[in-house]
């Protein structure tokens, strides 16, 4: 991919979310970064690692997990083109998850002092970062909710109505889009077995609220997927972006 490109994706990136003066997007386009494609299922980061850069998505998804002892994954949230992947590693040490490709990705790879010069020198680009990191809080808050107060058939639907606005938002209008994850990789995000994602996948269909051909999940009614889900896309704070 041309660096330049990338360049000014990162511009982009940044000026999405505050007013940026000729200035501060020159400090964002002299950022040094590499870019780097990563295959699915590739680790990009371990918890217990000591991070020296942190990742922008420029194509693809990736993934947060935490194991339990015996192995156990719990899949915390879904990491989106346009978006950092790990901003928390910008002060913090040590990691304390995992971080997986979900499809092939390609990235831009910042190193941290780079960033921590750049917050330190930009304000407007620490409060973009600011933003993303809070933003990231609130959509934890609700998946915390979700899998502990939803019922599998809301829980699954969420996450739908979740997919539908976030893949809208960074990609264009269109209501249908390709599900990212295997049904067990959706168990693991909502705390349900595979066999019961795929029960629910069915009965959401038969009830006409979406359609699916392979991975290719059409939302069919919105307002029925929107009630049967609960959803109320406050908590993704689409009002922080400026288009």
């Amino acid at each position: 991919m041309d660096i330049s490109t990338v360049s000014n994706q990162l511009v982009r990136k940044f000026a999405s979310r505050v007013t940026m003066q000729a200035e501060d997007r020159a400090k964002i386009a002299a950022l040094p970064f590499k870019v780097r494609t990563i295959e699915p299922s590739t680790y990009m980061l371990r918890e217990g690692q000591h991070p020296t850069r942190c990742a922008f998505i420029v194509e693809g998804l990736a993934y947060r997990q935490k194991l339990t002892p015996n192995g156990e994954r719990e899949i915390v949230s879904i990491i989106m083109p346009g978006e950092f992947v790990d901003l928390q590693n910008l002060f913090l040490e040590e990691s304390d998850h995992d971080i997986q490709a979900l499809t092939r990705l390609t990235l831009a790879e910042i190193p941290i002092t780079a960033l921590r010069e750049l917050v330190a020198t930009c304000p407007a680009a620490g409060q973009t970062l600011w933003v993303d990191a809070l933003v990231e809080a609130s959509i934890h808050r609700e998946w915390l909710l979700n899998i502990g107060r939803r019922n599998a058939r809301t829980r699954l639907a969420h996450l739908l109505c979740e997919f539908s606005v976030r893949f809208r938002t960074s990609a264009g209008d269109d209501m249908a889009y390709e599900l990212p994850m295997t049904q067990e990789q959706l168990g693991d995000a909502l705390g349900l077995t595979p066999v019961h994602v795929n029960r629910v996948l069915k009965s959401l269909e038969a009830a006409g609220l979406i359609a699916r051909k392979k991975r290719q999940v059409s939302v069919i009614d919105w307002p029925g997927l929107r009630d049967t889900a609960e959803f109320n896309e406050r908590y993704l704070h689409l009002n922080q972006t400026r288009i």
